[in-house]
């Protein structure tokens, strides 16, 4: 790399950036003309690429975003919070037009609505990559694939560069706001993906089959390594005929928000470190468990020293 340019960041995330507006104390039933009090209320970074960006960063891998905000104010409130995880924004555009997206989440006590206003989610395509910034990473991660409707066409292409490069790659499908999850597009993607990573919904969802065990074998022919979230009852991971599995960590919970792509987020730190898939699962639960312990998918990451001694706690010591 010549003199004075920037470092290159060890993961490139492509996708979206939006804040979280989270309420929290909301009675099980939602009355429709009711005026319902939240007991609670939160502002706060969201989106899964987003997210797993600021996560990762926090364990110290060097994260790069590419994205698009709108010109608003919510837009400087994500771009703000990723700054100050220590992501490279300098490559997230802005949109004049279109307003930022935000998503809604009304926490109940046992299950919670979202409700997302995709604004620049769906405005980003392959003509906003830089592809220089991309290939100079180590590795390539993009997530919420269904909401990429700009991109979604060309992800197959994107992750394919980013092979022949020598990239490894990651994706994270989350959920289809359509509930249609077509696979076509889907499946020629997987062909380039190392690690895909979807939760026990979504692989039923994608495979159209209500067995998990089925559909491990399904998805896991498809891709490098699946790795299945499940929750309280842990993690499992299929590449060809090696299976891992690795229990849930016991946490106080507060808030399960962006525990998906925490765990991302510690399954990549390790994984570019090496490990062999049974560490990269513990890893990730740790990260997962301590998403949890505070509101917000990100909160709990803004305190370092909190988050090594939990790690340490959970036999997990960052380098």
């Amino acid at each position: 790399m010549a003199e004075g340019q920037a470092v290159a960041p060890d993961v490139c995330v492509v996708g979206e950036i939006n804040p979280d507006l989270i309420l929290y104390g909301l009675p099980r039933r939602l009355e429709p003309e009711k005026e319902i009090l939240a007991s609670g209320l939160r502002l706060t970074l969201g989106s899964s690429s987003a997210i797993f960006a600021h996560n990762l960063s926090a364990l110290g891998t060097r994260v790069g975003m590419i994205s698009k905000v709108g010109s608003d104010s919510f837009g400087k409130v994500a771009l703000d919070r990723l700054i100050e995880g220590g992501v490279d924004v300098s490559h997230v555009s802005k949109d004049l037009e279109t307003p930022t997206g935000l998503t809604i989440i009304l926490a109940q006590p046992t299950s919670r609505y979202i409700l997302t206003y995709p604004g620049t989610i769906f405005e980003l395509r392959y003509d906003d990559l830089d592809f220089d910034y991309i290939l100079s990473a180590r590795h390539l991660h993009i997530a919420s694939y269904f909401l990429q409707q700009g991109l979604r066409p060309q992800v197959a292409e994107i992750f394919c560069a980013a092979k022949n490069k020598g990239l490894t790659t990651s994706l994270d499908t989350n959920d289809d706001p359509d509930d249609k999850w077509e696979k076509s597009e889907l499946i020629q993607a997987l062909g380039f993906v190392d690690l895909l990573f979807v939760n026990e919904r979504e692989a039923k969802k994608i495979t159209r089959n209500d067995d998990v065990n089925d559909a491990l074998v399904q998805l896991s022919d498809l891709c490098g390594t699946l790795v299945i979230k499940l929750g309280a009852k842990g993690v499992i991971a299929k590449r060809k005929s090696e299976t891992w599995r690795s229990d849930a960590l016991k946490v106080d919970v507060v808030d399960t928000v962006g525990a998906g792509d925490s765990f991302d987020a510690g399954y990549i730190h390790r994984f570019l470190q090496g490990a062999e898939p049974q560490e990269c699962l513990k890893s990730g639960n740790a990260v997962g468990a301590y998403s949890t312990t505070q509101e917000g998918g990100s909160e709990a990451f803004r305190d370092g020293e909190r988050m090594r001694a939990f790690l340490r706690k959970s036999g997990l010591h960052l380098s």
